[in-house]
């Protein structure tokens, strides 16, 4: 853990160069820069740009995109964005809840969910285009002949330390307990 902090201290914490990272996957998706001068957050907090990069992914996943209306126009914007993601196959784990971008109360994990849209897209034949973050590991499934299986079944495993003193009796091993009678 960084600096011998707790966890849930280190969450929140926003890493510039990840969010760069995140901001340029998402313009060469999509196609289209951010507004110059305008903060990470607020370039994504009205969830247009959101919607536009799911629908650059797959095609039509999102339905409608609101470019105008108030909050709730955008606020169901963001709600598009997350359905979009859960149906391309990103983990619900990874998905910000809405207040974390809306409120910027954590933009970290904003950042978080566009690099597992960015995993994601490498489980996607057709897509063609710009990945972002390292490709996720695929299962590694092996056969095990009964001969090979059988083979495990006289070894005592090391998990507990060593098994110095183990016998088919338990282990032994320290001072035995005494017990004094009479005293």
């Amino acid at each position: 853990m960084p600096s011998g902090r707790p966890l849930w201290q280190v969450a929140g914490k926003r890493d510039p160069e990840q969010e760069v990272e995140a901001q340029q996957w998402i313009e060469a998706v999509t196609g289209e820069k951010f507004p110059a001068g305008l903060p990470f957050e607020y370039a994504l907090r009205d969830g247009v740009l959101l919607c536009k990069l799911m629908n650059k992914l797959a095609p039509g996943i999102v339905p409608k995109i609101n470019t105008s209306g108030g909050d709730y126009k955008m606020m169901d914007n963001i709600s598009q964005f997350q359905k979009a993601c859960i149906n391309y196959g990103v983990p619900d784990v990874d998905l910000f809840q809405s207040v974390d971008l809306w409120e910027q109360k954590n933009i970290y994990r904003v950042t978080m969910t566009v690099f597992a849209i960015g995993r994601t897209a490498y489980k996607h034949p057709e897509w063609r285009g710009p990945f972002l973050g390292p490709r996720p590991s695929e299962e590694n499934k092996r056969e095990w002949s009964e001969t090979q299986l059988r083979a495990g079944e006289g070894v005592i495993g090391l998990q507990a330390g060593n098994n110095k003193g183990a016998t088919q009796a338990g282990q032994s091993f320290g001072a035995t307990r005494k017990i004094l009678l009479g005293k």
